[in-house]
């Protein structure tokens, strides 16, 4: 099993930045790629950024070139940072580890942190 921790959210100010981290725990060799998602009250869970172990990355288009995503595989740790901060970006954002079936890997399954809120005020 595979535990996510996040940690860095708050409340700033429009224009701000804040920095979001995620740690992998457990048994961590099977997960091929770390993302962030975000939901806001009343809206589906979207996802923000991606990044794989060799180091591709994907950013949703509303995030434009304000948000970076890091992957460092050796500590399984996945970090966030988040610049320009948007009252629209206000929402709990979550931690996803992947899983797929090779190798010595049984199963396809996400792992879920229990998410940090990010709230930007106006």
């Amino acid at each position: 099993q595979v535990q996510l921790v996040e940690s860095g959210g708050g409340l700033v100010q429009t224009g701000g930045s804040l920095s979001l981290s995620c740690v992998a725990s457990g048994d961590t060799g099977c997960i091929s790629a770390m993302a962030w998602y975000r939901q806001a009250p009343g809206k589906e869970r979207e996802l923000v950024a991606s990044t794989t172990r060799g180091g591709a990355t994907w950013y949703a288009t509303s995030v434009g070139g304000r948000f970076t995503i890091s992957r460092d595989s050796a500590k399984d740790t996945v970090t966030l940072q988040m610049s320009s901060l948007r009252p629209e970006d206000s929402a709990v954002y979550y931690c996803n580890a992947r899983e797929i079936i090779r190798n010595m890997c049984p199963r396809d399954r996400d792992y879920w942190g229990q998410g940090t809120q990010v709230t930007v005020s106006t």
